[in-house]
């Protein structure tokens, strides 16, 4: 009995050690896409003024919400911050909000902030 009670914890450790962090789903080219196409009817910007070498895309939340209505998979809010950058040098800064699946990064309308004043 004694030795079950050392060996159990010796075997469950390493299949909690495996499992790592929680899985992040990640979506990037929807959200960013769909960014520009925002920036653009608002007349924000054109993406023929854009540099899409120096787009930069960063997922800062992955959480999961439930699950879908259509495919009843597991959905997921994003937040992204985007940077775009103008071939003239200005720099475009939006976050985005939208959500997401495994089956289909457009599970809903992207959501677009642009960022006018970063604070440190």
């Amino acid at each position: 009995m004694k030795a079950c009670r050392l060996i159990l914890p010796l075997l469950i450790l390493p299949g909690i050690a495996a499992a790592g962090p929680a899985k992040r789903f990640d979506c990037p080219g929807w959200s960013t896409n769909m960014a520009i196409a925002t920036l653009k009817n608002a007349g924000v910007t054109d993406p023929a003024k854009l540099d899409e070498s120096k787009t930069e895309t960063v997922l800062l939340a992955s959480e999961k919400i439930g699950k879908d209505a259509i495919y009843r998979k597991d959905l997921y809010q994003l937040v992204y911050e985007i940077t775009f950058h103008e071939k003239s040098g200005a720099a475009i800064q939006v976050i985005t909000s939208s959500q997401a699946g495994p089956v289909e990064c457009s599970m809903g309308e992207v959501t677009v902030y642009v960022v006018s004043q970063k604070l440190k």
